[in-house]
């Protein structure tokens, strides 16, 4: 268990940042001093979330030896500024000392990537309450976080749609970035009535129109969230489409053709899941979006919620293998926070059986598999036992 590790500007971590460079230059045969140590610690910080293969950082440093990557990178793993994952491919990710760490090297080559403007990393921003009262922790995109570019999105005018497998934070991140949101769930039953409204039933008897949530979000000005768009009929999608030209006028045929015009302020968003049974994304839905934002699990989010590393490598391989076709579910974010409430109330094996039971049956061995080989513990789908 490593040692903590003074802040990276004290005097008492200089000599142990000099010395690991130093060390890591000898055995790179570099003829400045600690130059390869610099360069892998920098590309690891300006990675924090990710888990790299030793050949993946060396093609991406641009180093003549992987064999003198791979030492400098167990010297930080020693230094207890990388963790080392060994499943069966070596990789390695900073830690925060590690982070620390780096931000106090010279610079060995222009950085691949920032987190802030003026030349200094920017603080990550504090969560952001949901309606729900749960938390969103922003996630970085562009230049900036994601709930900071969707409000700049909004105010030009240019709509996102956000897809990924489900469970990956699409609805959280739009919920945490508009107060003032409305959504429509989409299902392959929704129908035009649940955009534009429909007429009910008053007391005393006859009828009143009631205006759906489109025509509400473009009176006043709010947010409209297509959840599951790629779900919806297209023909029934096509009522967006008027709102969302350069016009921004719809008719409400069954209130007498009544117009509607959007004010300041009205935006649509829409989610699209395309691993999901029946999500088809139409030309005309994706030529009406100009930002394709895929979203994906935040690997170091959850790490720092609580779930373990080991089921979060094991997550992270599921991933993989179901990016490449090799299975048909992975757990998400969704997923891994609910393992992490299940383990707090029954325990580690209980969390790590439910967490196989959830996978669907036909992706459920690969679950178990991955569990297995990454806690060391056998595990079958979660189910009572005997009396």
């Amino acid at each position: 268990m490593s040692t903590p590790h003074p802040p990276a500007g004290s005097p008492q971590n200089a000599p142990a940042l000099a010395e690991g460079a130093g060390a890591a230059t000898t055995e790179a045969g570099s003829g400045r001093s600690g130059y390869l140590y610099r360069r892998v610690a920098l590309h690891l910080a300006d990675h924090p979330d990710t888990i790299l293969k030793v050949g993946e950082i060396t093609r991406a440093i641009g180093a003549p030896s992987s064999g003198a990557v791979f030492e400098a990178l167990k010297k930080m793993a020693a230094a207890g500024h990388a963790t080392h994952h060994r499943d069966p491919h070596h990789r390695f990710q900073i830690t925060q000392a590690g982070v620390d760490a780096a931000g106090a090297l010279p610079p060995a080559a222009p950085r691949t990537r920032s987190t802030g403007g003026g030349g200094g990393r920017q603080s990550r921003p504090a969560p952001v309450p949901r309606p729900n009262g749960t938390l969103y922790h922003p996630r970085r995109l562009g230049k900036g976080w994601d709930v900071e570019e969707l409000r700049r999105l909004r105010t030009q005018q240019v709509p996102v749609l956000l897809y990924g497998p489900p469970g990956t934070g699409k609805t959280a991140m739009v919920e945490a970035a508009f107060p003032d949101l409305l959504t429509v769930a989409g299902t392959g039953d929704t129908v035009v009535d649940d955009f534009l409204g429909s007429y009910n039933p008053i007391p005393g008897g006859g009828y009143e129109f009631v205006h759906g949530p489109l025509v509400t979000a473009m009176r006043d000005g709010r947010v409209l969230l297509v959840d599951d768009a790629t779900l919806i009929p297209p023909r029934v999608l096509a009522v967006l489409y008027p709102a969302m030209d350069g016009r921004g006028v719809i008719t409400i045929p069954a209130n007498g053709n009544e117009a509607v015009e959007a004010v300041d302020g009205f935006y649509i968003v829409a989610g699209h899941n395309p691993g999901v049974h029946g999500a088809v994304l139409t030309e005309a839905l994706a030529s009406r979006f100009t930002v394709h934002l895929h979203v994906t699990t935040d690997w170091d989010l959850a790490r720092h919620l609580g779930v373990p590393k080991q089921v979060v490598a094991a997550a992270i391989d599921l991933n993989a293998d179901l990016t490449a076709g090799k299975t048909v579910w992975a757990p998400q974010l969704r997923e891994l926070l609910g393992f992490v409430t299940v383990r707090d109330h029954l325990g580690m094996t209980a969390a790590l059986a439910n967490l196989a039971g959830i996978a669907p049956e036909d992706a459920r061995d690969d679950v178990t598999a991955a569990l297995s080989r990454h806690t060391g513990t056998p595990i079958t789908a979660l189910a009572l036992g005997k009396r």
